[in-house]
């Protein structure tokens, strides 16, 4: 399979460095996609502009375009998360449909990242390290380095003649994977001189636990992942909550962090899951919510929903002016407007609100009921209906978002109508 385009992180230190020239003498050999570079900007060191500078000679060297791309980190938090996330934001906007993006990682690093996990309390996905390939925006990610030592690259760098840029930070033990590579890692190594393999080894058993794990997941998810058939509810991702309890707390737990983890979410840690799972099993009225990085899980009629971490806006109130798609202020969608026989236009201040508490409407044909108890016998999700758009024409409640419309609302004798269709936007 070939890439549309193949872009590689270029911060101008060894590592990077070595996989930019080897690129570079792929290419006089093997037919590539195209080639570019990216470097990020954090400035966070005096002579960041000056590791600009070597990659643009290093790039023009090769003929290899160069993309800059500066960022600037928010106050706060831990600097080593925050330069990644940035990075990796960068990237994942760079990559279009199918490119490739190649990261400079070796088998150091792998070695690196499963102490740092271990020292954390990571589960099974975590020992199994940084994959050597895993999607990331509309492309994929591939770490081509990961099979060398850090040795070795510096060997081939030195035979190659290459310069390369030394980060300060990387020396620096204020930094907590600083530290580890300069003061622990070598007292093990002394200590327990098969250490490394040992580790890269149980990285691989872990690999392997996880795709088993994974494919009992996959089937899990067949049977819990039934589309809810409301067309305000398509274009949610849920579980439906009796399929995920049905399954032991192990199976719900390895079912939710697989589902997380393709929605590309940061996944919980084990008390939070724990937790989760508890709260699965409470009572059918209660509402249990658990942020998940920038999404929040919402129990809800019978189904698990995965929302944007601010849930779905409220609605905020507008003045509707004529028969016309009209996008709704809060940005919870639009309604669609069109002449039809559903509801008549007749003269009156016409406008969409929402619930305040105590609407009720009464259908054809039907005593006038709450519509607390219409969203309740229609399974309308509790976190769903603040957005619900409410036509009125004066103080008069015309229509719940198109779906239902008030007795008397169509059009007589003479008289024009139209018909209205809600369709929620999703963040």
């Amino acid at each position: 399979m070939e890439a549309p385009v193949c872009w590689l992180g270029l911060s101008g230190g060894l590592d990077s460095m070595v996989l930019l020239d080897a690129m570079a003498q792929l290419r006089r050999t093997c037919p590539l996609p195209p080639l570019k570079a990216i470097h990020v900007h954090h400035g966070l060191h005096a002579n960041a502009d000056l590791w600009v500078e070597h990659c643009q000679r290093e790039c023009a060297a090769r003929d290899i375009e160069l993309h800059i791309q500066r960022v600037q980190l928010p106050p706060g938090g831990n600097i080593e998360e925050l330069a990644r996330d940035a990075r990796y934001a960068v990237f994942e906007d760079k990559l279009g449909a199918g490119h490739w993006l190649l990261l400079a990682h070796h088998a150091d690093d792998q070695l690196e990242t499963l102490l740092f996990r271990l020292m954390r309390g990571t589960g099974i996905r975590g020992l199994a390290g940084m994959p050597r390939s895993r999607a990331l925006g509309q492309g994929s990610l591939l770490r081509p380095l990961l099979g060398w030592s850090r040795e070795q690259l510096v060997s081939w760098a030195q035979s190659q003649r290459l310069s390369w840029i030394e980060d300060p930070a990387n020396a620096d033990p204020r930094y907590a994977r600083t530290a580890l590579r300069h003061e622990l890692l070598p007292q093990l190594r002394q200590r327990w001189p098969g250490l490394p393999d040992n580790l890269l080894r149980l990285a691989e058993h872990a690999e392997e636990a996880n795709q088993l794990l994974d494919e009992r997941a996959a089937e899990d998810l067949q049977q819990a992942s039934v589309p809810a058939q409301d067309a305000w509810l398509l274009g949610w991702p849920s579980l439906l909550v009796e399929s995920v309890t049905a399954l032991s707390p192990a199976r719900q737990r390895n079912l939710l962090r697989y589902w997380l983890h393709q929605h590309n979410l940061r996944l919980p840690d084990q008390r939070h899951l724990h937790s989760l799972v508890v709260q699965l099993g409470a009572a059918g009225d209660s509402q249990p919510a658990l942020r998940v990085g920038a999404a929040q899980l919402y129990r809800s009629s019978g189904r698990l929903w995965l929302l944007p971490s601010a849930g779905v806006p409220a609605g905020i109130d507008q003045v509707l002016t004529g028969v016309a798609d009209t996008p709704l202020l809060a940005g919870n969608g639009r309604l669609r407007l069109r002449p039809g026989a559903d509801i008549a236009w007749r003269e009156g201040e016409w406008r969409v609100a929402y619930r305040r508490g105590g609407e009720q409407i009464k259908l054809p044909g039907r005593p006038s009921q709450s519509l607390k108890s219409l969203f309740q016998q229609a399974a309308i999700p509790v976190w769903l209906r603040p957005a619900v758009p409410l036509l009125y024409c004066d103080d008069r409640l015309i229509s719940v978002a198109g779906r239902w419309n008030a007795e008397g609302a169509g059009p007589g004798s003479g008289e024009s109508g139209f018909s209205m269709v809600w369709e929620p936007v999703l963040d």
